[in-house]
């Protein structure tokens, strides 16, 4: 395969023939000679070629390569003069592969608004932010496959359509093969597909739990959906969730396996995209480098939800939601945490019974459970877990108390009948990791293909 241009970047200069493809990123003519900046994708920096007037074709190609046009360069590699560059590219020829034309190309050298890129989705991935963010986003992807196989975790795939609300929200796209006349009629599910009401997972976790119960360590990674309509830059119909679960594992070590994830997965990205997140840092969000350097090296504050209640009635600064124990934290709550009182990430465990779901379990005290959510700065829950509830009397009570039936629940019962052991898990929504790693501000330009209320109609 012919190199891409990062790998020739790092090489040093050999005089060797070669030839790149790639999109014109910049042309300048000075006259006998043409300044191409060439990139494919592969890294942030472009490669310069170098075209002199003597090619066949520089008259009235070369010169007039514009913007976003790909071309096939051949030549050799040497040592570049400029400053910034170790080497270039000295052509021999030059094809053009596929012509932009710079009067109707709507990305030109310039900074465009992320809001204007949000209209342009399938052009917006040749703009260096977007680009990086992609690199950035499929190095954690990889990163995470590496971290849970080398602690002895399994991947499970769990279904995408299924009959069970693990939230207990009822946020969720129903999943039907009826017509618009058949939805009207009684009962219509019952002649459905699956003979049954099904939806769009909002969660892969009880299914998760399954095989937890039998393989110690799993993981499912993968898309969720959530019919939820908030048209925010913190929410998405359709996102990626990462959600171990773990046997053995009690609220402390669920903690600690999700905090050397995300100290690991930062790690990660420091080390092998520092140009990426140099442009994060200088463009988009002053001081990123520092912040993710402080949340991988220095351990997260823990503190009760208690305690962060009392933390925030006690500061002077007035939130848009009112502070009162009971009531789930909010971002503005959450990022204050993090931003003004810890400077750090913050892990709040022991949340009220009530505003948390069914399978969370039940402390002494009666009123809280053995939940856990890590805040970061910048975004706020980055993570939500729990111990899970493996006693069957409470779990079924608790069931019972949210109006959740038990028998179509029987199967997650019976996991709690049958060899019942304690056990963890948590929930790491992937679009806010990527976020909180580039600083972007707006959850829709981490993803590729952003779903969310009132879409743009082109399905892209």
């Amino acid at each position: 395969m012919k190199p891409r241009i990062k790998e020739l970047l790092g090489t040093k200069p050999s005089e060797q023939h070669i030839v790149i493809e790639g999109w014109v990123r910049t042309c300048r003519d000075s006259g006998s000679l043409c300044f191409i900046e060439l990139t494919d994708g592969s890294c942030l920096s472009g490669i310069q070629i170098i075209a002199e007037s003597s090619l066949k074709n520089y008259a009235d190609e070369v010169r007039n390569l514009s913007t976003g046009t790909a071309i096939k360069a051949t030549g050799t590699l040497v040592e570049s003069p400029a400053k910034g560059q170790t080497v270039e590219v000295r052509a021999e020829s030059i094809e053009i592969l596929g012509p932009a034309d710079p009067s109707t190309y709507p990305l030109q050298k310039k900074r465009h608004s992320f809001e204007f890129l949000r209209s342009i989705s399938h052009l917006r991935p040749r703009t260096n932010a977007l680009g990086a963010v992609a690199r950035i986003r499929s190095e954690l992807n990889f990163a995470i496959h590496r971290f849970f196989r080398d602690q002895g975790f399994f991947q499970v795939h769990t279904p995408l359509i299924t009959t069970s609300d693990c939230e207990g929200a009822g946020e969720m796209f129903t999943v039907t093969a009826l017509s618009d006349k058949e939805l009207g009629k009684e009962n219509p599910f019952a002649q459905d597909f699956f003979g049954r009401k099904a939806s769009l997972t909002v969660s892969g976790q009880l299914q998760a739990e399954i095989y937890a119960l039998s393989h110690g360590r799993v993981y499912t990674f993968g898309p969720t959906f959530r019919a939820e309509n908030s048209n925010t830059s913190r929410h998405l119909a359709e996102f990626w969730m990462l959600e171990p679960e773990m046997a053995f594992c009690d609220l402390n070590c669920d903690m600690e396996i999700a905090e050397a994830l995300i100290q690991d997965l930062i790690s990660t990205v420091l080390a092998n995209c520092a140009d990426d997140l140099d442009l994060f840092n200088r463009f988009v969000s002053k001081g990123l480098i520092g912040k993710l350097e402080t949340a991988c090296q220095q351990p997260f504050t823990r503190m009760t939800y208690s305690q962060a209640i009392q933390e925030l009635e006690g500061v002077k600064q007035q939130f848009e939601y009112p502070v009162a124990w009971g009531s789930d934290l909010q971002a503005e709550h959450e990022r204050f945490l993090c931003e003004e009182i810890a400077g750090r990430p913050v892990i709040v465990i022991d949340y009220p019974k009530t505003i948390k779901p069914f399978y969370m379990r039940q402390n002494e005290d009666g009123k809280t459970v053995a939940a856990m959510d890590i805040l970061v700065p910048g975004i706020g829950e980055l993570v939500g877990g729990s111990q899970r509830e493996e006693r069957l009397d409470l779990l079924t009570a608790r069931m019972q108390e949210d109006g959740l039936g038990l028998e179509e629940y029987s199967w997650y019962l019976d996991l709690r009948r049958y060899g019942s052991v304690p056990h963890s898990g948590f929930g790491l929504g992937f679009e806010r990791l990527v976020q909180f790693v580039t600083g972007m501000s707006n959850i829709r330009d981490v993803i590729p293909f952003p779903r969310h209320p009132a879409m743009l109609p082109a399905d892209k």
